[in-house]
């Protein structure tokens, strides 16, 4: 398959992500047979204001965040800051981190996991 649009995607209501406030919307962008052996994700991820992933261990693989509307709080290893649309954060084999909505309107990124 070349293209999926949109509404031909699979988006999911998940509630309180590793213990975290309220629930995300994931929508799977690739199915894991187009992911590989090493693409552990690659989704959109909706949050609304208030929502959050809470914080969770990466281990054997890495995590990107690309911010593409809202803003929110993002915490890696206990440190917190700001992020807004067009930011991109990286958390590394070994590290953790969380984001929440702190804004009014939602947030949407798009997660990455690179395995080792």
């Amino acid at each position: 398959m070349l293209k999926t649009t949109k509404d031909e995607r699979t988006k999911t209501d998940v509630e309180h992500v590793n213990g975290g406030a309220g629930y995300i919307i994931r929508e799977e962008l690739i199915t894991p047979k187009q992911r590989g052996e090493y693409c552990g994700m690659f989704n959109r991820v909706t949050l609304q204001p208030g929502c959050e992933i809470g914080h969770h261990e990466h281990h054997g693989e890495a995590e990107a965040y690309y911010i593409i509307e809202g803003s929110g709080m993002y915490e890696e290893d206990g440190q917190e800051i700001a992020v807004e649309a067009g930011d991109v954060t990286y958390c590394g084999d070994g590290h953790g981190h969380g984001l929440k909505n702190t804004g009014s309107e939602e947030l949407a990124m798009i997660a990455l996991i690179l395995k080792k």
